[in-house]
């Protein structure tokens, strides 16, 4: 359902789609400009030449704010279609390492901290971010399967951990350079490789449901 819907639902007035997108114009344009610490609402009103009620009726807080900007272009939406396993995980890979590596210094440790210190954004969160993420890993093991590449399908959950934490870590708790994300990146599609087709290749219980 669309934000429009749901305004339309809830028998209020639609939303004015403009005003979504000059917010969130002026969120990724101030989060490179500030940093996430230092970014305010007043700063976001004021870019987006709207006024700060406008921006509460959408957002109740800055961290809310944020929340929906990035969600908007959350990776791992839709599963890839390379035709094989080790495609499809590269390709996921790529959109994995490119989505964190293009995030504002800063902003994605900064908003993580504040959503695990929010019981409400953490659900969503897990919901709407997580959620779809090991969604997506899980259909991609299922064509994996449909294909005969696995004969049961491991644990989306830990593939996704596998995946995208050390791609996080690096970045962003080893503070290493994105120049050697390839080589980081070569290694972890062998590691993942391993893990699915040790838990679910030939030989193994077929589970899949």
């Amino acid at each position: 359902m669309t934000v429009r819907k749901q305004a339309e639902s809830r028998g209020g007035r639609p939303r004015d789609s403009r005003v979504d997108e000059a917010v969130a114009s002026a969120v990724r344009e101030l989060l490179v400009e500030v940093g996430y610490a230092r970014l305010t609402m007043d700063q976001v009103a004021a870019r987006a030449g709207v006024g700060k009620a406008a921006i509460y009726r959408r957002h109740a807080t800055k961290q809310e704010m944020i929340f929906e900007v990035a969600a908007q272009g959350q990776f791992l939406a839709e599963p890839p279609a390379r035709g094989s396993l080790r495609a499809d995980l590269a390709a996921v890979l790529a959109e994995i390492t490119g989505s964190m590596a293009s995030a504002p210094p800063g902003a994605l440790p900064g908003l993580l901290a504040d959503i695990h210190a929010d019981p409400g954004l953490l659900a969503r969160f897990v919901t709407q971010y997580r959620g779809a993420q090991i969604q997506t890993l899980t259909e991609i093991l299922d064509a994996a399967i449909a294909r005969g590449e696995l004969t049961s399908r491991p644990d989306a959950a830990i593939l996704n951990a596998v995946l995208v934490g050390p791609v996080f870590a690096w970045l962003y708790l080893l503070s290493e350079s994105s120049d050697q994300l390839p080589v980081l990146t070569s290694a972890l599609l062998d590691a993942a490789l391993a893990l699915v087709t040790t838990t679910g290749g030939p030989g193994a219980d077929a589970q899949v449901g």
